[in-house]
């Protein structure tokens, strides 16, 4: 890491604390999978962190066939807690900065792109071809499209918090009604698969840079990319505006390449708590306690102490 984690920076001019804790008890060995850790890009940098697993449980890492970033180890009977924390810079600015309207035919995409145009387990776009040429089919195919596909879901699809089934796909919510955001996101992409636009499902950190806080406590977030004009561009149904600061952790066909945690065997979650907040960097620290009352974000306004202290 550099030593000096916080150094001007042109463009990653935020500092959001990311990371979760979970514990869970189990009475055998269990073998699991967890998927907490942000990649690293030009648009999000990890500057500290701090990883976790009691009691003193070894681990390895390893890049899946998506490049996510995945801890390998072995819970032991009893409580095991399981910590990530970690201070990420972040541009300043809306995602939606620099969109391209650009969609690409399928016979000219990248032979590692064209696995995101198919029906997968979640994301069943194979049963949603009527359903989305009745709806969507008049749109302009690219950006127009899917923004039109998102605006649908966000009016037409409840969010409603812990309503979550694991076994529900992107057809079997469009009959439901309701959801969560892992819900609309595997909607979203299998909606857009129908018309031959590559969309991949994201798990993520969103903190609430420039919106207020809405009160609920806060969770792993699930949108869609969209591949066009040559890159991965934001899609999310259940914000349904630009957002500021959203941070990636995995990405994948659907849920299944995306899930924070793949458990081999039985264990009872006894504790789950998730955090993204914008910081001051010079005032919070990883492995500090989670205190609210130091965030910078959950009101209109944007703060940038980085570059204006």
């Amino acid at each position: 890491m550099p030593s000096d984690p916080f150094s001007p920076a042109s463009t990653l001019d935020l500092a959001v604390r990311v990371g979760c804790e979970l514990v869970y008890e189990t009475s055998a060995n269990t073998p699991v999978l967890l998927a907490f850790k942000p990649k690293q890009d030009a648009m999000q940098s990890i500057r500290q962190e701090r990883v976790n697993f009691e009691p003193n449980l070894p681990a390895t890492q390893f890049e899946d066939e998506h490049g996510n970033t995945v801890y390998r180890l072995m819970l032991v009977p009893g409580r095991n807690v399981l910590s990530y924390d970690a201070i990420v810079r972040v541009p300043g600015i809306l995602e939606d900065f620099a969109l391209l309207d650009e969609p690409i035919p399928p016979h000219l995409l990248p032979p590692s792109i064209l696995r995101y145009t198919q029906p997968s387990r979640y994301c069943d776009s194979d049963k949603l071809l009527d359903f989305a040429w009745q709806n969507f089919g008049h749109l302009p195919q690219g950006v127009a499209r899917v923004q039109g596909i998102c605006d649908w879901l966000h009016r037409n699809i409840e969010y409603r918090s812990l309503s979550g089934n694991p076994t529900l796909s992107a057809y079997d919510v469009i009959q439901r009604g309701y959801g969560v955001c892992r819900d609309l996101a595997h909607t979203a992409a299998a909606l857009c698969r129908t018309f031959n636009l590559p969309a991949r499902y994201v798990s993520g950190y969103v903190a609430d840079i420039g919106f207020p806080d809405p009160g609920t406590p806060e969770d792993f977030h699930a949108y869609i990319e969209v591949f066009m004009g040559g890159c991965w561009q934001v899609f999310d149904a259940r914000f349904n505006a630009p957002r500021t600061g959203r941070i990636r952790i995995s990405t994948g066909y659907d849920a299944v390449n995306c899930a924070f945690t793949t458990l081999y065997g039985q264990a009872c979650l006894a504790y789950f708590q998730v955090w993204s907040y914008q910081v001051d960097p010079r005032e919070v620290r990883v492995g500090d306690p989670v205190d609210l009352s130091k965030r910078l974000c959950g009101q209109t306004a944007v703060r940038y102490p980085l570059s204006n202290p």
